[in-house]
């Protein structure tokens, strides 16, 4: 039979409570799985601000040592009542946490934090979980052992921050590491690299280890928990009348997070297309009577009925405007200017081109640094730069929808009633999806419209 892959995120793990929610759903599948989990809330984000500070101050480190053995200690507490279960807890996270604090002496010592030591010191926080989750099960009577990714092979390109999994190489050992009948506990996250080294998966990449892994056993399912209600047709936060999307192609969930949807990662499906794997997004919130999936993505689930689907949006945008006559047609130049953003690793969402301008699609926090490294070049046919920030996508997505002749008119019809004033306007780039760019102070209203124009 084959397994089912199951993911729980940093949302499923904001306090000691939450690994009861947990337990209940492994009781509710009744067979043997492979578990994925994240980091604890937070801790991604406060393991990356404290090896900064131990860089320059050692005194930091105890500090560390001590916040996460006071969680992981409340966690034991809360969950295990056997003491002798309760003391092999204790070593056992105690162990782990003593590597976490020869890696940031290590930092403070040399006064430097490469790549290698930082990504190792990251995926911490997901080896911590997995292991006290593992510890948890089985006080619980589940026949449940960690299997980190080093142990059974999950490899990467050597890319760190960002690696990529090496399928070719990983599948017949994940596959062999995962066979027994039991339950694997997995930290996501990172994989290894060909050398030996830990390389992250990029940030929020415990869905894209998770839908690796899936790959590598040709899973029957990934199971995703969430603590909302799977994918709407828009944010409940801004649109109230917002409702559930019950099916989605792998195409419109990509586009979904890759234009601001927070559900999952971009390349949580990228692996999985190839094998036809569903993916399913559960509620950990809600009822623990059965497994009722909110959303399930596959291959055309819809059939020729497709239709919009949802509409998004990102603040995580701006625009490097790069002028001067003839910088558009000048052979050579647009070349220059994206080898040299490549080399920085600076991601281009999209360029646009005209005669007398090429237009970057930047990540917000990348928009400055382009702008240093595009100066140096020193190209004369460049005039001017402008920065364009305080910038939002507003995307609309569903299979088909560039074939719709009426669908960019309305989308546009729609902002314009409300007096939105457009930057960009896109459609055609991907088969499922339109988007337009507008002032941030304007983001709000204009999902508001779109949404009552295709949804309501």
């Amino acid at each position: 039979m084959k397994k089912i892959v199951v993911k729980f995120g940093g949302s499923n793990l904001k306090t000691k409570y939450d690994i009861q929610k947990i337990v209940q759903t492994v009781t509710l599948y009744n067979r043997p799985l492979v578990i994925v989990v994240s980091a604890f809330y937070g801790i991604t984000n406060y393991l990356t601000e404290g090896i900064r500070t131990v860089k320059r101050d050692d005194g930091h480190i105890n500090e560390m040592i001590a916040y996460l053995k006071e969680m992981k200690r409340a966690t034991i507490e809360d969950n295990i009542d056997s003491e002798e279960d309760k003391d092999e807890a204790y070593s056992l996270i105690s162990e782990r946490l003593a590597q976490v604090e020869r890696n940031l002496l290590g930092v403070h010592y040399i006064g430097d934090i490469p790549n290698f030591i930082e990504d190792r010191v990251l995926s911490y926080g997901e080896r911590l979980s997995s292991l006290l989750l593992t510890l948890i099960l089985r006080h619980k009577g589940f026949d449940a052992v960690e299997c980190l990714p080093e142990d059974m092979g999950l490899s990467t390109d050597g890319e760190f921050s960002n690696g990529t999994i090496n399928f070719k190489a990983s599948e017949k050992s994940v596959s062999k590491a995962l066979a027994a009948e039991r339950i694997f506990v997995v930290p996501g996250f990172y994989g290894i690299s060909e050398e030996g080294k830990i390389t992250l998966l990029g940030r929020g990449g415990s869905d894209y280890s998770a839908a690796g892994i899936a790959r590598c056993i040709d899973a029957e399912s990934l199971d995703i928990w969430k603590d909302v209600n799977g994918f709407m047709t828009a944010d409940p936060k801004i649109v109230s009348k917002a409702t559930r999307v019950r099916t989605l192609s792998y195409t419109e969930t990509a586009e979904l997070s890759y234009f601001g949807a927070k559900i999952l990662h971009p390349r949580t499906v990228e692996p999985l297309e190839p094998c036809n794997i569903p993916v399913r997004i559960f509620n950990i919130d809600g009822p623990k009577d059965k497994l009722n999936p909110l959303s399930i993505i596959g291959a055309d689930l819809d059939g020729p009925n497709s239709k919009p689907k949802s509409v998004t949006y990102s603040d995580d945008f701006a625009i490097l405007r790069v002028s001067g006559p003839g910088v558009g047609i000048k052979p050579g130049i647009l070349a220059r200017l994206t080898d040299t953003l490549d080399r920085n690793l600076i991601n281009i969402k999209s360029v646009v081109t005209s005669q007398t301008a090429i237009n970057f699609y930047l990540e917000s926090a990348d928009l400055g640094r382009a702008v240093q490294c595009i100066s140096k070049i020193g190209e004369k046919t460049i005039i001017n730069m402008t920065e364009i920030a305080d910038m939002s996508i507003v995307a609309l997505v569903g299979a088909g929808l560039v074939h719709e002749p009426m669908a960019a008119h309305r989308m546009l019809k729609a902002l314009a009633s409300q007096d939105i004033h457009t930057q960009i306007v896109s459609l055609g780039a991907s088969d499922v999806a339109a988007y337009v760019v507008v002032n941030q102070a304007d983001k709000m209203r204009a999902v508001k419209a779109v949404h009552h124009e295709f949804f309501e």
